[in-house]
């Protein structure tokens, strides 16, 4: 296996990894030039417009009689435990820096990630020919970080294709060959896989001993499901079939299953006859966001339906669970491993099977403890029990990294205070940048957080946040009422310090949007068992003494006299008609 070298790139958002990518691809031929595009390894159209990598794509190519394995990795939190999957699969790293940008929080995260995993770094500056590019001070940073000298730091365009043969050539110098296994058993992992109408389910792996070829008989040893494989192959980018994966090789395995839920990033597929355990480090992704998804009109349910099916064939770590709102009417409860999971599932909604979608205010999963000693697990509004049940409540906490210059610091800590951040560690980073480490609740990045610290730091700042174990929460369920009924749709967990504030603007929002009705209507926000905020909807008036003309005034008494007790009537027993467009508002 010498001649075998297993790696990834570790970069930033933009830093970029696809274009370097491209150009190893044109250095080692892998594809033709004129079959060549920008961002070769990134095959879905969101990917492309948000330059982000969502899904997995490896690649080999032949440079110099040696075999190169790139996996090409999403970089974000949401995917942590899918990227580890994939570090695990390789020896090694080449670490991806802008010379325009320097070190990022978010590539600081996914190195430690490597680091832990024993993989030989290949430190790397790119973008070198921009004329804004600061290559002696971002090396100094590297070096730094790393704690190398800054000679062994490679400089590279990927806009131009300078330095790329050297970084190849780095690969197979620097990258260690993959170790023989002692058994001839075939054993690999599972780090990411696709879904193909003609073919199912078809899996992403590293074989780590023993080789595989068609018609050989397989096991899912976390599923314990058996398959026969159809096929076998190769990507250069595209899939290509080879009669044998061998010993230390990357590739696909077709497996012909076409149900949900059996293949999953993580597990061990073997032999039939292996009867050893499963790798270890396999877990299943839980969600942490959650959040209601409905079709805008009712006779697109089932085509929802359909939809969110064929994406958990895609992505295991979607769940979803039906549900019905009074109002919205037939939906899906559903789990993400994060925002930028939410935002993409609900985005490929609507690209990939035309849907029109409603998404509600996403929340966090919460641990209730009850005054009956029953711990409940919360992850909707309506299921938070009363605060005269509860005992304590806990919820997730996140360890986040920001990396911003020095002058900006003064100006982000107003944000931290406001979002119950609290600075851990200051690090001084690099030429006047500082990095801190905050410790916060996971429901107040959920609030523009990330948005903030980018706008107040004029986009100078990076944030990359990892998860802590659960924290007692002072948290309570705010519930909006019109006309003295609570409106379920509208009820929310909010902080308790918050909750004065979060039920003044909910209700005077709702008070701006709400059409008037036939009588007053209050309304009202309710928390810890009283009414906080309040405000009277006036009714409609309509002129009933309009027809008359002349006459005495007691006619028209009569008749004003006539309409109040009318209006107090529907007072006592009227419902508010609160249309769908006031709940999409209020909601989204």
């Amino acid at each position: 296996m010498n001649h075998i070298r297993n790696f990834t790139i570790i970069a930033h958002i933009d830093h970029g990894k696809s274009t370097l990518a491209d150009r190893m691809l044109e250095v080692t031929h892998t594809v033709e030039k004129r079959k060549m595009k920008e961002q070769v390894l990134d095959s879905m159209e969101l990917e492309r417009e948000r330059g982000i990598t969502i899904k997995m794509q490896p690649v080999s190519m032949h440079y110099k009689g040696t075999l190169l394995n790139l996996i090409d990795t999403p970089g974000h939190i949401d995917f942590s435990y899918e990227v580890s999957r994939a570090l695990k699969a390789v020896e090694g790293s080449v670490l991806l820096v802008d010379a325009t940008q320097g070190v990022q929080a978010q590539t600081i995260s996914v190195l430690e990630m490597a680091r832990q995993f024993g993989h030989t770094i290949i430190p790397v500056v790119n973008k070198v020919d921009s004329q804004y590019a600061r290559v002696e001070e971002v090396k100094e940073e590297v070096a730094k970080l790393l704690e190398c000298s800054p000679d062994d730091i490679l400089e590279t365009s990927g806009k131009t294709g300078l330095g790329v043969p050297e970084l190849l050539d780095a690969v197979i110098e620097r990258i260690p060959a993959p170790k023989e296994s002692s058994t001839k058993t075939f054993r690999s992992l599972v780090f990411d896989f696709e879904y193909s109408n003609h073919q199912g389910m078809i899996v992403y792996i590293r074989v780590l001993s023993g080789s595989v070829s068609k018609k050989d008989s397989l096991l899912f040893k976390i599923a314990n499901k058996k398959f026969v494989a159809n096929d076998v192959g190769i990507f250069t980018p595209e899939a290509q079939s080879v009669p044998i994966l061998n010993d230390g090789e990357i590739g696909y395995v077709v497996t012909g299953i076409k149900e949900a839920g059996i293949a999953s990033v993580g597990d061990t597929v073997v032999s039939e006859k292996d009867a050893g355990p499963a790798m270890d480090g396999y877990e299943k992704p839980s969600p942490v966001v959650w959040a209601s998804i409905y079709p805008e009109s009712q006779d697109d349910f089932d085509e929802l339906k359909r939809a969110l099916l064929k994406l958990e064939l895609t992505d295991s770590s979607l769940t979803y669970e039906e549900e019905s709102s009074g109002i919205l009417g037939r939906g899906f409860r559903c789990g993400f491993l994060g925002m930028l999971h939410l935002e993409i599932a609900t985005e490929r909604l609507r690209r990939e099977f035309g849907l029109s979608i409603v998404v509600t205010v996403p929340t966090i999963t919460y641990e209730v403890l009850t005054k009956k000693g029953d711990v409940k697990i919360v992850y909707s509004p309506l299921s938070f029990p009363d605060d005269g049940e509860i005992a304590e409540v806990y919820e997730p906490w996140v360890s986040v990294h920001i990396l911003l210059p020095s002058p900006r610091l003064q100006d982000v800590m107003p944000i931290l205070y406001e979002h119950e951040g609290s600075v851990v560690e200051t690090e001084t980073f690099g030429d006047n940048r500082v990095a801190l480490t905050v410790e916060m609740p996971l429901r107040e990045l959920m609030r523009r957080f990330f948005e903030k610290i980018k706008t107040t730091s004029s986009g100078y700042a990076s944030v990359s946040y990892t998860m802590l174990p659960n924290k007692k929460a002072e948290v309570t369920r705010l519930d909006i009422l019109v006309a003295e009924e609570p409106v379920p749709a509208f009820s929310r967990i909010v902080a308790k310090h918050a909750v004065q504030i979060e039920a003044e603007q909910a209700v005077e929002r709702l008070h701006k949007i709400l059409p008037r009705q036939q009588f007053v209507a209050k309304i009202q926000g309710k928390a810890m068992g009283r009414i906080i905020a309040s405000e009277t909807l006036k009714a409609m008036r309509k002129d009933v003494t309009g027809h008359l003309y002349g006459g005495d005034i007691t006619r028209k008494r009569k008749l004003w006299e006539k309409q109040k007790k009318g209006k107090k009537r529907l007072a006592e027993g009227g419902k508010v008609n609160i249309p769908a467009e006031v709940f999409m508002k209020m909601i989204q």
